[in-house]
């Protein structure tokens, strides 16, 4: 590398070359140190968003409907499907629990109450909460929603305006229906095999406004 035909200060010269080399050795190993570790950084935020996808900031903020409230997923990954029967009736066993147990989301008045936080309440097409029953299915009891008005609130004098009209809103949730119905009279002359089959059945969740 350092060549012995030079005229002036050789040695001054071969120090030159082998400083240059190291410096610019330096400045390629620090900036593939760099690539390395913002790939090595990337991957590791990567591999924690799918791990824990239910910490983003969406799911971290408090919903306004009491109902919706509550974050009953599991950091373990899939769940197994009797696991995940058990969770969605336990979900919704605390749904039930909190329509009898909180009078403000059972009562049925066609106002706008900003005092209470609940969205029902403070929906301009306000609802109320009742228990939705049926013995041949599971979960036998499902909260659902009611419109509290014919008409919709005017947000300028609060009153029930009937030239709009509240609507329900509904949500299509997975439920087991019983196929073989002992009261049912055609079912007695053959063997009756009670057992369940997963169906989808409308739920209505809230009311909301149209005109008309």
């Amino acid at each position: 590398m350092c060549s012995s035909g030079d005229q002036l200060d050789p040695p001054i010269n071969c120090l030159q070359q082998l400083l240059m080399v190291v410096v610019v050795a330096n400045i390629l190993a620090s900036a593939e140190a760099r690539r390395k570790d913002g790939k090595s950084q990337r991957h590791k935020v990567d591999i924690q968003q799918e791990s824990h996808p239910q910490r983003n900031g969406s799911s971290l903020r408090i919903p306004l409907d009491p109902i919706l409230a509550g974050d009953h997923t599991t950091e373990t990954g899939e769940l197994p499907p009797d696991a995940r029967e058990m969770d969605f009736d336990r979900t919704i066993g605390d749904m039930v629990s909190q329509v009898r147990n909180n009078p403000a989301l059972t009562k049925n008045k066609c106002v706008v109450d900003r005092q209470l936080w609940m969205s029902n309440s403070r929906s301009l097409s306000p609802w109320s909460y009742r228990i939705n029953h049926d013995e041949n299915r599971k979960p036998v009891d499902i909260p659902e929603a009611k419109c509290s008005c014919a008409g919709c609130i005017n947000p300028f004098t609060m009153q029930e305006d009937r030239s709009m009209t509240s609507v329900l809103i509904y949500t299509k949730i997975p439920v087991r229906r019983l196929l073989c119905n002992r009261s049912s009279k055609t079912k007695k002359r053959k063997k009756c095999v009670r057992r369940y089959r997963t169906v989808v059945e409308s739920i209505a969740v809230g009311c909301t406004c149209i005109v008309g």
